[in-house]
Formats: structure tokens, sequence, C-alpha cells
């Protein structure tokens, strides 16, 4: 076997157990300059970090209603969906939106629902979508987008960003929503 790419990748950095706490990302207010220096060159990043305080000033600066609970994760509901915005990595700096379908369904239904997924995925990036079976034994939809941030992320990129992960999200919940009509929403 001929390896075209001798050695090991560099570290990425794997997701910690838990997201980012938004009451330490507020104390410290960013820079401006990534923390990192950049390997390539030595010199630091004039892009800023992402931080969980970017997020909210987005969300703000959109009009968009969010909340931020206990643990300092941010969240809002868009088409009734909650879409949760989280950060992973050793420094923070892999932005993962994962929304969660507003309805569950009978794990009865777990082949099909995993068939559509799967389709999905096979035939879209953005986003990843997969069931999850809860202790009730009822099945929850999940749309995820992950992207690494490691070189920073400026305005506008954070704004098309956050504005594709929750559209995307939003299109294969509408698709789940033509699968499965909503029987409370149809006349008697």
């Amino acid at each position: 076997m001929v390896r075209l790419f001798p050695g090991r990748r560099p570290d990425r950095g794997r997701p910690t157990a838990r997201p980012a706490a938004l009451p330490d990302a507020l104390l410290g207010a960013t820079s401006g300059h990534s923390a990192a220096p950049n390997r390539w060159g030595g010199r630091e990043s004039t892009i800023p970090p992402i931080s969980a305080e970017r997020i909210v000033n987005w969300l703000g600066a959109n009009n968009y209603h969010y909340f931020v609970d206990d643990e300092g994760d941010v969240g809002g509901l868009w088409n009734t969906r909650l879409f949760s915005f989280f950060l992973y990595g050793d420094d923070s700096e892999i932005l993962q939106v994962r929304g969660t379908w507003n309805r569950e369904i009978s794990i009865e239904r777990i082949a099909e629902v995993l068939e559509f997924c799967n389709e999905w995925n096979g035939l879209r990036v953005w986003p990843k979508a997969f069931a999850r079976v809860r202790d009730d034994g009822m099945v929850h939809l999940v749309a995820e987008v992950s992207t690494d941030l490691e070189h920073g992320v400026n305005d506008d990129q954070l704004d098309h960003l956050m504005r594709t992960a929750l559209g995307a999200g939003n299109a294969f919940f509408d698709a789940v929503d033509d699968l499965y009509p909503d029987p409370a929403a149809e006349a008697p």
C-alpha cells in the first residue's frame, strides 16, 4: 500500500463533555484576535474567534428570541422547533447548531424514519439528520450542523453560517412534516 501523505494528521481536538458556559464567555470579551497563533506563519490571526457572546449578539442583532439556560447553553425556537448552539473542542472552536423536531414518532416507525434520515444524509451535506430513541420509547428527530472555526470567523461568515444552519435544519424538518403530516392540523 502506498501512502500519499505519510505522517499523522494534526490533532483537531475532540468534543468536550459539556458545551462552553456563557457566563465565562461573557466575562472575557474577545479582543478581535484569535487566541492561537497561526500555525502556518506564526502570526496571530485578526479574525475573531467564535464565542457564546458572539452567538448571542448575532441572535439579538437579528431580532431573534433566544434563551440562555442555567448551564449557559444558548437556544431558541424557529418554526416551533428547538435549536441549540453549542461550542465544542479544546478551545471551544467548533460551533454546533442542533435542531430538534417539534413532534415525536412511535418506535414502531423506526425503520422508515432511519431510511428517511439515511436518504437525506446520502443526498445532502447539511444538516446531518438522525433519530434518537428516548427512554420512553418515542423517537425524536435531530438535525445538526458542526463547523470547525479554529481559525476564527468574521461577522459575515458567522451570519452566513447561522442562517444556512438554521435554514437547512428547518428544510429537513419541513420534509419530515411532509412525510408525517400533523393530524391535529387537519380539519375533521
